[in-house]
């Protein structure tokens, strides 16, 4: 069974940066995609990010498109998203799961406790 255990979230300023890391564990090849969402209180749930697993194709969700960036380190079996020019509206919980990757990440279906990423001045 998929284990993941996501880190780096906190509090910055708008304007920052944060670094989030997913350690995984448990982990087959058998997912379509592998990505991050995020839940802000009273929101839906958004895709934010996400690896395709059959092509390597990335895809970002409209509203952090050119200020997010995903990326993994097979070798440590981590997952990674940078975060650049943070703003109040990215305030939630982030995730990381496996899911479908497509033009956005969606279908997720296992996912760790979170990491919280506040952005208040």
């Amino acid at each position: 069974q998929v284990h993941f255990v996501e880190s780096g979230g906190g509090l910055v300023q708008p304007g920052g940066s944060l670094r989030l890391s997913c350690a995984a564990s448990g982990f087959t090849s058998d997912y379509y995609g592998i990505g991050w969402f995020r839940q802000a209180p009273g929101k839906a749930r958004e895709g934010v990010a996400c690896i395709s697993n059959t092509d390597g194709s990335e895809a970002y969700a409209d509203s952090v498109q050119g200020r997010f960036t995903i990326f993994r380190d097979n070798a440590k079996n981590t997952l990674y998203l940078q975060m650049n020019n943070l703003k109040p509206e990215d305030t939630a919980v982030y995730y990381c799961a496996t899911g479908l990757c497509g033009l956005e990440f969606y279908g997720q279906d296992y996912w760790g406790e979170g990491t919280l990423v506040t952005v208040s001045s």
